[in-house]
């Protein structure tokens, strides 16, 4: 199975999503799975698994219900407030959905990351890894010091980090982002997305060089049985179409890779991660 780990659908006129403005015109238009369907049929990919993209319960209700009419959609990672003190009963009522395969926090929202490591976040954290659920963490390079710390308080957490953690790409930084990935790759329960890599550079003007240095210390740290593939589609048509997104991360693999190695970065790995 090829699967497409991470992408989004959106339509507009539902209103919630408010960082979506015509002021964004490459996004500001409806995004559904007969765009997608001619692009993953190219790439030989057998579905996705569609990623919130609005912080409401509702959105997660709409691409459930989407799911319910395409196959292509093979699962549905929810949104949840983990502040929200009815989060295990939205979390349970998810659940109930045969394509619900997890949620998604978003930390690169936070005004202080630090807020993660308070006891209530902890505590609904902790909740889920013992459950075995998988969860999408959304973070930003500079926001890798209080999740390190995190991780190490919910050691078991079934969790996957979005987008390699969004380094500065653009400006070629590497530190700390490296070591502090090298330290979340420790917990042998952390996977990585080979995702959202191409709206980190300059948009109108990157190099496919540029990746290469921050793909393979990923592949190295991870592993190949915990990286995934995603394009961040549609997101990602900022700065690249769905074909250069892919030809940006198969000019950085090892050129040694065997069949079966490719296979779990486009595919396997997301199918056992999200338990498909």
């Amino acid at each position: 199975m090829r699967i497409d780990a991470h992408q989004h659908y959106w339509s507009i006129e539902r209103g919630d999503y408010g960082w979506i403005t015509p002021d964004i015109p490459v996004l500001y238009r409806d995004f559904l799975p007969q765009h997608l369907e001619p692009l993953l049929n190219k790439h030989q990919l057998d579905g996705s698994i569609v990623v919130q993209a609005a912080a409401t319960l509702a959105e997660t209700d709409y691409l459930l219900s989407l799911s319910e009419r395409e196959a292509s959609i093979l699962g549905v990672v929810a949104w949840l407030d983990l502040a929200d003190p009815e989060y295990r009963s939205h979390y349970e009522r998810f659940a109930k959905h045969p394509k619900f395969v997890g949620f998604r926090t978003m930390i690169q929202e936070m005004p202080d990351a630090n807020a993660i490591l308070e006891q209530g976040f902890v505590e609904a954290l902790t909740f889920f890894a013992e459950k075995g659920v998988p969860v999408d963490i959304l973070v930003v390079s500079h926001q890798l010091e209080p999740l390190v710390k995190l991780l190490d308080q919910v050691p078991n957490l079934h969790a996957v980090i979005d987008h390699i953690a969004k380094p500065r790409i653009k400006d070629g930084v590497l530190e700390p982002w490296k070591s502090q990935m090298s330290q979340i790759a420790a917990h042998p329960h952390i996977y990585c997305k080979l995702s959202g890599m191409v709206t980190e550079a300059e948009h109108d003007n990157w190099r496919a060089e540029q990746f290469a240095p921050y793909i393979k210390h990923v592949v190295e740290a991870f592993g190949t049985e915990r990286i995934m593939y995603g394009s961040d589609w549609p997101v990602s048509l900022l700065a690249a179409s769905y074909d250069e997104q892919v030809e940006v991360l198969e000019k950085a693999l090892p050129g040694a890779w065997t069949e079966a190695e490719r296979e779990r970065l486009f595919g396997l790995n997301a199918k056992e991660f999200y338990r498909l």
